[in-house]
């Protein structure tokens, strides 16, 4: 009887389990057979009729997406009113301000080492926030949908460069969206860049932030975007040894490799020809010298063959 009761037990564990996982799974069932797809039905109950309509494009959500952001988690009402499990919805629902980012994680020992109340601070700085204080918030650049900390989990440099270029493009290359926050008209990247040499490489090679952001000490990636009369514009600053991509774009992945190999192998054996920065010195005259050894050994047993022959 033990082994039934033990292989019944066992049953019941894995039936929670994937009750519970399937309910985690359609939490937000009813909110996404609307906002996943591009048209969705409801019944006008005045005049008995199914009516369908199209979703506003801004409205939709990639569900794959947003399960892998870093939201992914929360029911769809953890950040919206519970008011919206009605449908139709209010329409005064629309009108509802968005939380800020510090209205969850201000003050939460689990996230202190994100800085969230530094990168506010910084926000406040920069040139977005100061030309658009009303407007310009958190998720202008960072959807809650579908934003992810890829610096910190990106395995290639190339990934994050593309992921954190897209945010800024996603308005710089969009005008409908540029337009909802200025009344300018919409800037050509491609001229605004004109003088930067090889532009396509650079653009598919470093971050927007790169160039433009103060560095930050204490945060990963700086959040005070500067005028861009204030742009970096001279080559030295990112190709030299001192680069200054070293304390932005290769920020985390040079401490990580510090905390995995020790801090010497790190600044011997790091990935350290990267885009700005030299070559390890060390490296460099260890190559000359083998360098030097090959060409002394070719020409000693040319010597010896000369002479041979003789």
């Amino acid at each position: 009887m033990k082994p039934s009761k033990l292989l019944l037990g066992c049953m019941c564990l894995l039936l929670s389990f994937s009750l519970y996982a399937q309910k985690e799974v359609n939490k937000n069932h009813s909110c996404l057979k609307c906002h996943a797809h591009r048209t969705y039905k409801y019944m006008n109950e005045d005049f008995g009729m199914e009516i369908k309509e199209s979703m506003c494009s801004n409205r939709m959500i990639d569900t794959l997406a947003y399960q892998q952001s870093n939201h992914g988690m929360f029911k769809c009402t953890d950040c919206h009113s519970p008011e919206y499990e009605t449908f139709p919805h209010s329409g005064n629902l629309r009108m509802e301000l968005m939380y800020a980012c510090n209205d969850c994680h201000a003050g939460d020992p689990e996230y202190a080492k994100f800085h969230f109340e530094a990168i506010e601070e910084a926000f406040y700085e920069s040139m977005h926030y100061n030309r658009s204080p009303d407007a310009f918030t958190c998720w202008s650049c960072h959807n809650p949908h579908t934003y992810k900390t890829q610096a910190r989990i990106g395995e290639k440099i190339s990934e994050t460069v593309s992921y954190d270029n897209n945010i800024c493009l996603s308005c710089h290359a969009d005008v409908s969206k540029y337009e909802l926050l200025t009344e300018r008209e919409n800037i050509n990247i491609l001229k605004s860049h004109e003088w930067l040499p090889n532009q396509e490489l650079h653009f598919k090679n470093v971050r927007c932030i790169e160039c433009h952001t103060q560095l930050s000490d204490s945060l990963l990636v700086s959040h005070v975007v500067m005028p861009k009369d204030s742009a970096i514009r001279e080559c030295t600053s990112c190709h030299s040894a001192n680069s200054h991509l070293m304390a932005s774009l290769y920020r985390y992945k040079s401490l990580e490799s510090r905390k995995g190999s020790g801090f010497l192998n790190a600044v011997i054996i790091n990935d350290s020809y990267v885009i700005g920065a030299n070559r390890n010195k060390y490296l460099n005259i260890l190559s000359v010298v083998i360098f030097g050894l090959v060409l002394i050994g070719i020409f000693t047993h040319t010597i010896f063959r000369i002479f041979k022959s003789k």
